[in-house]
């Protein structure tokens, strides 16, 4: 039987229909927003087929499932009650704290649209490896051909960000796509151009009704401007269809609720959003400013942890805000790191098995991090061992502070994954090469030296062992 039949199995496990508010996924974990955590059967849970762990983080219940995670989740949702039933507020439900609710939106509005960006950063990374090695020329159609292709997605990212936050907010799609359109407007855009380019004349903003200024900023690839707007969107559009007489709704609810939130987010939220971004972006640059040495031991030492407990998120809109900014980010680089070393750890860990079955679950989740994929090999391996956990965290640190010193980066969105390598090519190539020796191999040296030999890599439930 497939994994994906069991899933539908989840929801009772989860107290049932009555105890979850909202369920969306990741990129591998389900998530569930949910009304009283003390109900859920976790043993249960991690019991079921295909379920690589289980835990309570940020006020949401996640569930690790892997690449298959798209599938679990629509098989899930064909056994879901209503919609109209779904979105009723929960009893008793605790209002989750300002971090809680920021990493609940973050990993839900990326996660479904991670694919798109990663496709095309993949593309991106290729095409700045073909032009560095002077294989295809900068300024040939083939270039302007295949850059348009990878170019789209992040241009226009800020579409793809308002359907998917909408979602997340439980607001009308579309119109938050016409708000996103909003801030996309040739106009805003070509005005922000000619301000970059010291254009004389260039204007600064535009003043609505002589009085309220339009800053003049380009949004395209941005990402924290329009997740905000959203958010108010769907604030805005309740409020104006809760007084909107019934015979009127149709026509003025959205015509409002538009306009409203357009010049709200032109105004004030989007302004806000670039300068929160930009703060974000200065954090990173500050750790780098004060030694790249330094700022790869830190990053390369929380990003383990950070998978674990589903914050890694956090890191993807300040990677975005650097390829909008500066054209490349030095932060991916050391998650491929981190990636690695989950994988030398792993692998190094298959040797410590004398039983073939559990041998055999070790590899796959070791050849899954390889790939990108590290919640298995976190989840249903590291975990279980302290002192490998300890050696996947110091070769992260340390092949992250290596590619830092040499100043490796990245062109492009891609995931951390061994086959991004030849999005790399160029005069990087040589480092990042170095450091994923390094990372998988000071990782499998470190692992198999620090853990007993011999010991159990999957233990025995004790109430089936009796």
């Amino acid at each position: 039987m497939e994994n994906t039949q069991v899933a539908p199995a989840i929801i009772p496990l989860m107290g049932g229909n009555n105890n979850i508010n909202k369920i969306w996924h990741c990129m591998t974990r389900l998530r569930f927003d949910v009304v009283d955590e003390s109900r859920i059967d976790w043993d249960g849970i991690k019991k079921l087929p295909g379920v690589l762990g289980a835990q309570y983080q940020h006020d949401q219940a996640q569930v690790i499932i892997g690449p298959q995670v798209t599938l679990w989740y629509q098989a899930i949702m064909e056994n879901r009650v209503p919609a109209k039933e779904e979105q009723a507020p929960a009893a008793g439900k605790v209002h989750k704290g300002l971090i809680s609710r920021f990493m609940d939106t973050v990993s839900g509005v990326f996660g479904p649209i991670v694919p798109a960006i990663a496709g095309a950063g993949m593309i991106k990374g290729l095409l700045a490896g073909l032009v560095a090695l002077h294989i295809v020329s900068a300024k040939s159609d083939t270039v302007m051909v295949i850059d348009l292709i990878a170019s789209g997605v992040f241009y226009f990212l800020p579409f793809f960000l308002a359907v998917s936050a909408a979602r997340i907010f439980k607001t009308n799609e579309y119109l938050a796509a016409a708000v996103a359109a909003c801030l996309m407007y040739p106009t805003l855009i070509d005005a922000a151009k000619a301000l970059a380019a010291h254009t004389p004349g260039a204007a600064t903003a535009f003043y609505f009704i002589d009085i309220i200024p339009v800053s003049v900023f380009n949004y395209s690839a941005s990402v924290i401007p329009v997740i905000m707007s959203v958010w108010a969107l769907s604030y805005i559009y309740r409020g104006v269809n809760a007084v909107m007489p019934e015979v009127l709704k149709t026509v003025f609810t959205p015509t409002l609720t538009l306009f409203i939130t357009a010049l709200v987010s032109l105004t004030l939220i989007g302004p806000l959003g670039i300068y929160v971004g930009k703060a974000l972006a200065l954090f990173i640059q500050g750790l780098f400013d004060i030694s790249a040495v330094f700022a790869g031991v830190i990053v390369g030492a929380i990003r383990p942890v950070a998978v674990l407990t589903g914050m890694h998120h956090a890191m993807t809109p300040v990677a975005l805000q650097n390829f909008a900014t500066k054209g490349y980010d030095m932060l991916m680089p050391m998650m491929f790191m981190a990636n690695m070393a989950i994988a030398g750890s792993t692998f190094a860990l298959c040797f410590h098995s004398k039983n073939r079955a559990d041998r055999s679950v070790v590899l796959s989740a070791a050849v899954s991090a390889l790939l990108g994929i590290t919640e298995p090999a976190l989840f249903g391996v590291l975990t279980k061992y302290k002192k490998a956990f300890i050696a996947t965290t110091v070769s992260s640190a340390l092949a992250s502070a290596f590619i830092a010193f040499f100043g490796v980066r990245l062109y492009g969105y891609i995931l951390s994954s061994i086959f991004s390598l030849p999005a790399y090519i160029g005069p990087y190539f040589i480092y990042i090469l170095m450091g994923v020796t390094l990372s998988l191999g000071l990782a499998f040296l470190l692992t198999y030296f620090m853990v007993v030999k011999g010991k159990p890599l999957i233990q025995p439930d004790p109430e089936t062992a009796r």
